[in-house]
Formats: C-alpha cells, sequence, structure tokens
C-alpha cells in the first residue's frame, strides 16, 4: 500500500487566499514583536561572556539567577546545559569590566555559599578547592568552559549574516531566472522571504536566543525551501509543455499533486532527524534544530501555497513554457 496515492489531482490553487491570510498574520505579528520585544541575540551577536559550569550535585537555576542578581549581576541568562547539574551563565558585556573580571566574579559568588576557595593545582582534569575546615578536595562547582566575544565582533557578526542572507537570495533569483522563467524566480524568492520572516518571527515571539548556530540553521533552510520549490517547478514546467488541455490552475494543482508525496516523504523524514537532535541534542544545539523544524514545515507549506500562487498572480501561461520554435523536437 502506497502511502500518499499518485494519482490524486487535489486543488491547492484553492487555498492560496487563506494561506496568504495565514502568511500575513503570522508575518505581521512577527514584525510587531520584533518592534516591541525585539529579538533575543545571542552572545555571538551582542558580545558578553558565557561560562559552562558543573555542580557535584543537581540545582536549581532559579537559585542560581538570584545569587548572581544580588552579586549585582544583572540581565543574566541562566539555563539547564544537558543535565541538572551543568548549567550555562550568559553575562552581556559591562562597560568598565573586562571579560576575565566578570568570569571570576560569576564563580566567586557561585561557590560562596559553598565557602570554597580555588587552588592552582589540578588532578584528572579536576579543579580543587579549599574548604571552609581547610581541606583540599574537588570543587563542588567546576567551571568548564569560558567564552568571550566582543561587542565589535558581535556587529561584524550582525552584518556579515545579513549580507550573507542578502547575497544568497540574490543568487537564487538570478539562478532561477536563467534556469525557469523570471516569474518562477520572483515566486522561489518571495517563498524563500517568508520562511526568513515565519523564522526569526517565531524566535521573535518566543524569545528564543538567535545565535550564530541559529543564522547557519536559517541558511540551510533556504536551501532545503529552494530544493523543494524547484521540484515543484520543474514538474510544472514539463507539464506546460506536456498537457494540452487544461487552465493554468489545472495544470499547476495537477503537478503539485504529482509532487505531493515526494514532498511529504522529504519532510517527514528531515523532520524525523532534526526533532531527535531537538530532543536528546542538548542545550547547545537546541537553537539549531528548532530553527531547522519551523523551516521543513514552513519550507513545504511555501513551496505550494506561496510560491505558485505568486507565479500564478504574475500571469504564467503556457506559452510562457514553450520551448524556442528551433529547439522542439
Amino acid at each position: 500500500m502506497e502511502f500518499i496515492r499518485t494519482d490524486l489531482n487535489l486543488d491547492f490553487m484553492r487555498w492560496r487566499k487563506h494561506a496568504l491570510i495565514v502568511s500575513l498574520a503570522i508575518i505581521i505579528i512577527g514584525i510587531a514583536s520584533i518592534a516591541i520585544r525585539g529579538i533575543n541575540w545571542g552572545l555571538d551577536f551582542t558580545g558578553g561572556t558565557l561560562v559552562e559550569v558543573r555542580y557535584t550535585q543537581p540545582v536549581d537555576v532559579n537559585e542560581i539567577r538570584q545569587q548572581l542578581e544580588l552579586a549585582g549581576m544583572e540581565r543574566t541568562t541562566v539555563q539547564f546545559f544537558g543535565t541538572s547539574r551543568d548549567v550555562l551563565v550568559r553575562l552581556p558585556s559591562i562597560e568598565g569590566v573586562s571579560p576575565a573580571e566578570v568570569s571570576t566574579s560569576i564563580m566567586e559568588t557561585l561557590r560562596a555559599p559553598y565557602g570554597e576557595i580555588p587552588v592552582e593545582s589540578q588532578i584528572g582534569g579536576q579543579q580543587l578547592c579549599s574548604s571552609r575546615q581547610g581541606a583540599i578536595e574537588d570543587c563542588n562547582v567546576q567551571m568548564r568552559r569560558v567564552e568571550f566575544v566582543g561587542p565589535k565582533v558581535g556587529e561584524e557578526l550582525t552584518e556579515q549574516g545579513g549580507l550573507a542572507m542578502i547575497y544568497a537570495l540574490i543568487g537564487i533569483l538570478i539562478y532561477v531566472a536563467w534556469r525557469f522563467e523570471w516569474r518562477f524566480a520572483i515566486g522561489s524568492v518571495t517563498a524563500l522571504v517568508h520562511d526568513v520572516l515565519v523564522t526569526i518571527s517565531l524566535f521573535s515571539v518566543l524569545q528564543i536566543e538567535f545565535s550564530l548556530a541559529v543564522l547557519a540553521a536559517v541558511l540551510a533552510v533556504i536551501g532545503y525551501s529552494l530544493n523543494d520549490t524547484i521540484v515543484v517547478f520543474d514538474r510544472m514546467r514539463e507539464n506546460f509543455r506536456k498537457l494540452r488541455k487544461g487552465t493554468t490552475i489545472d495544470i499547476m494543482n495537477r503537478s503539485l499533486s504529482q509532487t505531493l508525496r515526494r514532498t511529504l516523504l522529504t519532510s517527514v523524514t528531515t523532520l524525523l532527524v532534526v526533532v531527535t537532535l531537538f530532543v536528546f541534542g542538548g542545550e547547545v544545539i537546541r537553537g539549531f534544530s528548532f530553527a531547522l523544524i519551523v523551516g521543513v514545515i514552513v519550507g513545504t507549506y511555501s513551496s505550494i501555497f506561496i510560491a505558485s500562487p505568486v507565479v500564478l498572480t504574475l500571469g504564467i501561461s503556457r506559452q510562457d513554457m514553450q520551448l524556442p520554435q528551433e529547439n522542439q523536437a
């Protein structure tokens, strides 16, 4: 038994106006959220200090956050990093305070409840501390990693990341216009811009941290969505040249129905992988995998309900797809 029948002929274009309303609503909400709440930029873009800490016992991130706030470290982000003993502490850049001083202050604050003072020597990679009783033992709070990102580096990443997306869209516009037809090029780029805006809007609404890994995921989404759209457009071009009966809408609906099985199987298979990454991959790639999940779903939707309706609105016809007379068999 086949997963999806190959002889379906669904009327996708019937729902194009409804899809447009839904997409516009999501994008408008996202733009409003970006204007009001902004995007939760990660340290890669804003600059600051990241400290990875491991405790010997499970801890409560709310208590850690309160400790740091009482020590005067405001706007600190504290979250688990895989287990309830591993914690990530992020603190924006503080004017006049070096990153080394920030990381030292964070560790002193977190070790204060245990009365620990770190010593220089280490055994087996474990950091040793002097306890209140003067004994030398493993620290209850181990510093695993420290990262510093300067504000200037963050500004450069923001600018270069935005330019990378713009260059990618321009390149895609030129390629599709040359490979297919200018109406298809505009339709594909419109779908890609739609996918990027919806993904970024969700990150703003949910206030999920937008890191450099998330930017990489957004660029990957552009490639995935384009691949899906090109498959649909290729079938449309073939049907425009092969079928002698039917309106433009009929040919588009048939092309979308013929590629639906391939589209859904590809999307479901990809989602199985990225959902697994989201659930079991840990905090480091949580934003990356979430962006891919959104991108795969939205990319599949846009190749059907955004790219094709745009091409239809621009007035594509059978004559536009015919080969030049000298190239026809």
